[in-house]
């Protein structure tokens, strides 16, 4: 008699209620053992109670930052293959992403298919098509926002100091969603 394989655990972080429920679905049916937490502490008691062989992890949990999470997670589950999920994407925090240990990094909306195939790319793409105009005025101010934020820790009242902007300002610009290229 043959050996059934244990189907992978797949651990889904996500504040997003709906995202969640859609993505455990769709990765069940896939054949995954998906597990799922709304926040960092129950992602963290998860990963060390079933450890996990991959997860997606939003980038802006409700009350943290999924950067910060994101070590931790690896420190419990080496092995974990990370891909960080984001409805906020820019250059500064795909570029921490990837430096703290996630194998990929995707813009929400994001499916099932696209979460598998981050999880499976091997490095980079040589023939990724560079873009024909340059990014708008309003995009580079988004990234240099993001960068800035990401250099003083997620810390809102240090970042419009080091931006020389008031603080509710910087709050209803980061409130907005990333403006297109």
């Amino acid at each position: 008699m043959q050996e059934q394989e244990t189907p992978e655990r797949l651990l889904i972080v996500d504040d997003d209620e709906m995202f969640c429920h859609v993505l455990d679905r769709a990765l069940t049916r896939r054949g995954y053992r998906v597990l799922v937490a709304h926040d960092a502490e129950q992602a963290l008691a998860l990963a060390h109670q079933h450890r996990p062989e991959l997860a997606t992890l939003d980038l802006k949990l409700e009350h943290e930052s999924g950067l910060k999470l994101l070590p931790e997670l690896l420190e419990i589950v080496p092995e974990c293959r990370v891909v960080v999920l984001t409805g906020y994407s820019s250059i500064a925090t795909a570029v921490e992403a990837i430096k703290l240990g996630a194998v990929n990094y995707l813009c929400k909306p994001a499916d099932a298919e696209e979460v598998l195939a981050a999880f499976s790319k091997e490095g980079g793409d040589p023939e990724t098509e560079v873009a024909e105009q340059p990014p708008s005025i309003n995009r580079i101010a988004w990234e240099h926002i993001q960068k800035v934020l990401q250099e003083h820790d997620g810390n809102i009242s240090a970042t419009a100091r080091a931006l020389g902007m008031h603080r509710r300002t910087l709050q209803r610009k980061l409130q907005k969603r990333p403006v297109r290229r």
